[in-house]
């Protein structure tokens, strides 16, 4: 059986994620920062009838818990086959260029830039032990400088500059990490669920939480023929 462990995975896209990978087979692992939260998200997929899961207690940033973490697993399985870093905050409000503070700019990228970095390389051990080791990194349309500079995009006049700066750095991540593990199985993907409605953005968007999270699913379990180093959502490639 397949294992996976998502961070943040104690509702919204997260816990659905998880939900989709049990109906696949996978092994399921939980990472909540809150140990009751993730509890009664095992208590949820419990009673409708998924098994195969366990909660993983882990602040993202918080060095020490991505450790305890990574040495949990790693006295539970052999291998990971898959590592979804869907953690993320959006950070305090407003956030235009000119007066969003540092401190808030910092606090998002805590979670969202560095948190994913020190969760994956703690984790990268376990991966190496898979035969086919998939990490995928949930960014957003809003990381795409592509979009950003398109009058036309339906978020051009967005003013998030703590949470889109991050989720671009985010994807410059998976871009170097996906190089640096090049020639070898892993795959390395930015995934877009897309607007999805979650407690995230106040329940606006355009997909429906399940919708939300077929993409982040369906690029965790590609096979040794799947991209890698991409920008990706359930119509295909996001520009950078």
């Amino acid at each position: 059986m397949k294992t996976v462990l998502i961070t943040g995975a104690n509702k919204g896209i997260g816990l659905e994620t998880a939900k989709q990978l049990l109906q696949a087979g996978y092994k399921v692992f939980i990472g909540s920062r809150d140990q009751n939260r993730g509890q009664q998200a095992i208590s949820e997929l419990e009673a409708v009838g998924h098994a195969d899961v366990e909660i993983v207690t882990i602040d993202v940033t918080d060095p020490y818990s991505v450790k305890q973490a990574a040495q949990e697993l790693s006295s539970k399985i052999a291998q990971l086959d898959v590592l979804i870093n869907n953690a993320g905050i959006a950070g305090d409000f407003p956030q235009d260029a000119s007066n969003v503070t540092q401190e808030n700019i910092r606090n998002v990228f805590e979670t969202n830039f560095f948190g994913v970095i020190q969760t994956t390389q703690a984790f990268l051990p376990l991966l190496r032990k898979s035969d086919a080791p998939r990490i995928v990194n949930v960014s957003s349309d809003l990381g795409s400088l592509g979009r950003h500079s398109d009058p036309n995009y339906e978020h051009y006049d967005t003013k998030l500059t703590a949470y889109c700066s991050s989720k671009t750095a985010l994807n410059a991540y998976t871009v170097m990490l996906a190089y640096e593990l090049r020639g070898t199985n892993f795959k390395v993907n930015s995934v877009n669920p897309g607007y999805t409605k979650t407690d995230f953005n106040f329940h606006q968007g355009h997909k429906s939480i399940p919708e939300g999270a077929a993409p982040i699913v369906q690029y965790a379990t590609i096979g040794n023929d799947g991209p890698t180093g991409s920008f990706l959502s359930d119509d295909g490639v996001t520009p950078w």
